[in-house]
């Protein structure tokens, strides 16, 4: 007597189009949760923001036709399986897409720090902004300059000699660079040209009066002071010599763009 082979369960094949329908959905409103909760400029520069919008409502409008079609196919239930050729079993790429969803919504954004900035040395922070002025501003008095245009004002014309004397109201995190000696301390903070993956880090040396061990850290400051030239590392650089230095709250954005 011949034994009868059962049918072939078609839970997995119902089941994989909702897995896709889950993974679009997730990643539509993770998009939109880094907007309203204020992360997504931790991942990408403003001038696109509304392309990540744009993207995740789509995600989402795409979403809901696939779902209406699910269930019109279920109660129809007679159109026949479609079979693919794939490298990976099927199933498997909107599972590491709702994997990654489900990460991004339980870990934040963190704000890129200290440590990320100590691999580069002194020089490179001093001069590496990536974005050149088209022109100086001469409106623009020196107090009222940020950390960036300093940067940048030096890359056009390096000579800090040119500054000494100017006033100086800045904002940025603390680094302590290993080459510096303990009365200097590295100002900075992060440029985002276009998202995350491209920040890098720019500052200005700042000499204190006491050891640098009063200020940890990726502890934020506002410095006031004078710009002055010190030999560092055997180069002349530009550097603040405070007359006020303020700890302050991270800032809401704490990027440069």
């Amino acid at each position: 007597m011949t034994a009868i082979p059962r049918p072939k369960s078609q839970f997995p094949q119902r089941f994989l189009p909702w897995l896709d329908v889950l993974a679009i959905t997730a990643w539509g409103i993770l998009l939109l949760k880094y907007f309203f909760t204020g992360k997504l400029n931790l991942l990408i520069h403003p001038n696109y923001f509304w392309l990540v919008n744009v993207a995740a409502i789509g995600l989402l409008i795409v979403s809901f036709f696939k779902t209406k079609q699910l269930l019109k196919k279920r109660r129809v239930d007679n159109l026949p399986n479609v079979q693919h050729l794939a490298v990976f079993p099927p199933g498997w790429g909107s599972t590491l897409l709702i994997i990654t969803a489900i990460l991004g919504f339980i870990i934040s954004p963190q704000v890129f720090a200290s440590d990320k900035a100590l691999k580069r040395d002194v020089s490179d922070l001093l001069g590496s902004t990536r974005v050149k002025p088209q022109a100086f501003r001469t409106s623009v008095r020196p107090e009222e300059r940020s950390l960036v245009d300093w940067v940048r004002t030096l890359n056009v014309y390096p000579e800090p000699d040119a500054y000494t004397g100017q006033k100086a109201k800045v904002q940025g995190f603390v680094i302590h660079p290993s080459d510096l000696t303990k009365e200097y301390l590295f100002l900075a903070r992060f440029v985002l040209t276009c998202c995350a993956a491209d920040a890098y880090p720019i500052g200005l040396p700042v000499k204190l009066g006491t050891t640098r061990e009063e200020y940890p850290a990726d502890t934020w400051l506002e410095i006031e002071g004078k710009m002055t030239t010190e030999t560092l590392n055997g180069k002349r650089q530009l550097t603040i010599s405070p007359t006020s230095i303020k700890k302050i709250d991270q800032p809401k954005t704490p990027y440069s763009y």
